[in-house]
């Protein structure tokens, strides 16, 4: 199961995320996003339980708990919504 976890602090690490999840069972991988350009992290992260029954547990355990100095928001990700494809990049402003 693929767990959403929200408003991490900047400073956590995907080893810190994946010692947190490992408490409630088998953690696949725990990797906290950031940006591009930056590499500075975005605030939210990923984990991956091949136990769903664990993956719940954690979930219940984890949403709402304070850690770094933040309340966590932790929840079964969402596949992400489809995105309309931009146009390429036209210069000249003219029409095709």
């Amino acid at each position: 199961m693929d767990i959403y976890v929200g408003n991490l602090a900047y400073a956590t690490t995907d080893d810190e995320l994946n010692a947190l999840f490992s408490e409630y069972g088998t953690v696949s991988a725990a990797r906290v996003v950031k940006d591009r350009v930056t590499q500075r992290s975005k605030g939210f992260g990923f984990v991956e339980m091949p136990d769903a029954a664990q993956a719940n547990a954690a979930i219940a355990a984890i949403n709402g708990r304070e850690v770094g100095g933040r309340a966590l928001r932790v929840n079964e990700s969402q596949p992400r919504p489809d995105r309309p494809q931009r146009r390429p990049y036209n210069p000249s402003g003219s029409r095709w």
